[in-house]
């Protein structure tokens, strides 16, 4: 009779406290980078269209009544 033991990957030694710390240290939160519109000036996030005026590069996308 034939036994299929499976052997998982262990670690030779314990991760210290310091290294996983570490190793840890880039996973940290970052506030969202903004832009100005160059239109009407508004904070806008890269690569979006600006809710404010509805434009994305210089052209008009989303027709907005409240920005006239």
């Amino acid at each position: 009779m034939e036994l299929n033991i499976q052997l998982f990957a262990v670690p030779f030694r314990k991760v210290s406290k310091t290294s996983g710390r570490m190793r840890r240290t880039h996973y940290k939160i970052e506030a969202n980078s903004t832009t100005k519109c160059p239109k009407c000036g508004a904070e806008v996030r890269p690569h979006r269209v600006c809710k404010a005026c509805g434009t994305y590069k210089g052209k008009e996308v989303i027709k907005n009544e409240t920005a006239e």
